[in-house]
């Protein structure tokens, strides 16, 4: 899939200073994932399962 066809999100937590961001693009298939300072660089789309699995690592702090 093509990245300007994905809906692109930035977490509220991200600021306006540039700092090290990703956003992603949720699909039924995947969630897609990109660099914010530079969208014009390929990204990369994990399986929602393994999506879920970091996202709740990342929680654990």
């Amino acid at each position: 899939m093509n990245s300007t066809e994905l809906a692109w999100f930035k977490s509220s937590y991200s600021g306006t200073a540039g700092d090290n961001c990703i956003e992603i693009a949720a699909t039924e298939q995947a969630v897609h994932i990109r660099d914010s300072k530079d969208v014009t660089r390929p990204h990369f789309a994990v399986g929602r399962d393994s999506w879920v699995r970091f996202v709740t690592y990342a929680a654990r702090g």
